[in-house]
């Protein structure tokens, strides 16, 4: 798929020198890429360590990849070779948005501490998608999804409920770390439109995810003195899970005084309906395990089908229970096209995700499938005003490579 036939995006004309791997930073320049955004991708020789995660059908081009790395374009430069650290700047000296995710000192080592990118575009959105805050005492630790998981108390949540502390099974810590990388880099882009000023940002995983996680528990620890323990009473209760059904399970969330009234009676318990403990949101918030404790006793009387049927027809919130391999048949995600197929052109047929969010005016999209490492070195190193002489070098000094056509 080519550039032309895509429809621009609302980051079309901005470019991201992209040296981000695993999935916090490359999450953040996927949705970038999708929206128009050019991105460069300077990988290592060895190439971002994602391209060996998960099935592939090509050695260096897995799914993981495949997903995180399209709408990029892939340049190989040794960092560690002060030429290819120089053809760095030089590529900076074109772009408008810089992101990496390396601890402080090895950006420093390198050469890509904000200083040193700052020399080649003064007015650059410069971006350390890092573990922690450069001013705390974990700076220079290293941060991975499961460590801030467990530091920023959500492991620990899972415990209060299960009995044992347990990590999400998606890596949420790294894909919200990004989204708020993704914010704070399009709000830069905004001031430097206004006043013509670049700056850094750093985005710290830990404060990032633990600002996330704690918002809706602070609870009694918002007071001061605190009124009590962090925790709220209704996601900390055992019983607030999909409820068992007759034959399978189902999602339910009655909310406001109406939906309890109209549960209690479909459910043949008005007398749940009159008992002062779940009459207002105060009480029922109060009583919350006693009240979810009648859901799970009350809910497997049917099958899901007819719980599904009854509530929606009561306006009482419901959904089914989809599991991951369910998605890709849920009536409405294929409704709204959310796993188109393609044609990657070294991969064979392959399935996306869709955009999630829709533009009247610049709607974006895929634009170009992911790179082979290198594939695009030649192409951008000659954008950047290389000379052939220049790039030769750098090819015979291992400190480029360009992937075989």
């Amino acid at each position: 798929m080519s550039s032309q036939q895509a429809p621009r995006g609302p980051l079309s004309g901005v470019r991201v020198i992209d040296l981000t791997t695993v999935m916090f930073g490359p999450y953040c320049t996927q949705i970038m890429g999708e929206m128009g955004a050019d991105i460069v991708k300077v990988e290592g020789p060895e190439g971002d360590i994602s391209r060996q995660v998960g099935p592939s059908r090509h050695p260096g081009m897995s799914a993981a990849f495949l997903i995180k790395g399209r709408n990029k374009r892939s340049v190989v430069l040794d960092l560690k070779q002060e030429a290819a650290r120089e053809a760095l700047y030089k590529l900076c000296e074109t772009a408008d948005v810089f992101i990496h995710n390396m601890r402080p000192k090895a950006a420093a080592r390198l050469g890509i501490a904000y200083e040193d990118i700052e020399k080649a575009r003064p007015d650059i959105v410069y971006c350390n998608a890092i573990g922690f805050g450069p001013e705390g005492p974990y700076a220079d630790k290293p941060a991975y999804d499961d460590l801030i998981q467990g530091l920023s108390g959500l492991a620990a949540l899972t415990g209060m409920v299960t009995g044992e502390p347990r990590f999400a099974p998606s890596v949420v810590a790294d894909k919200t770390s990004g989204l708020f990388a993704l914010y704070s880099i399009c709000m830069g882009l905004f001031h430097r439109e206004r006043t013509g000023e670049g700056q850094r940002i750093d985005v710290p995983m830990f404060e990032s995810f633990a600002s996330f996680v704690i918002n809706e528990h602070m609870q009694e620890r918002f007071f001061e003195p605190p009124k009590g323990e962090a925790g709220y009473v209704r996601l900390l209760s055992p019983y607030r899970r999909p409820h068992k059904t007759a034959d399978g399970y189902i999602c339910m969330m009655p909310y406001s005084t109406k939906h309890w009234v109209a549960f209690f009676n479909l459910a043949g318990r008005p007398d749940l309906a009159e008992d002062e403990r779940f009459q207002t949101m105060p009480g029922r918030t109060q009583n919350i395990g006693e009240l979810y404790e009648h859901l799970a006793n009350i809910m497997p009387s049917r099958t899901t089908a007819d719980w599904l049927e009854t509530l929606s027809a009561a306006d009482v919130p419901s959904a089914p229970m989809n599991t991951p391999e369910d998605l890709f048949t849920d009536p409405h995600l294929t409704a709204v096209g959310m796993f188109p197929l393609s044609e990657h052109p070294t991969e064979g047929k392959v399935r996306h995700i869709k955009v999630p969010v829709t533009f009247s005016k610049t709607p974006g999209g895929l634009t170009r499938h992911a790179p082979r490492l290198g594939e695009h070195s030649l192409e951008l190193l000659r954008e950047a005003g290389l000379t052939e002489d220049e790039i030769n070098s750098l090819m015979e000094a291992r400190a480029t490579s360009q992937a075989e056509a």
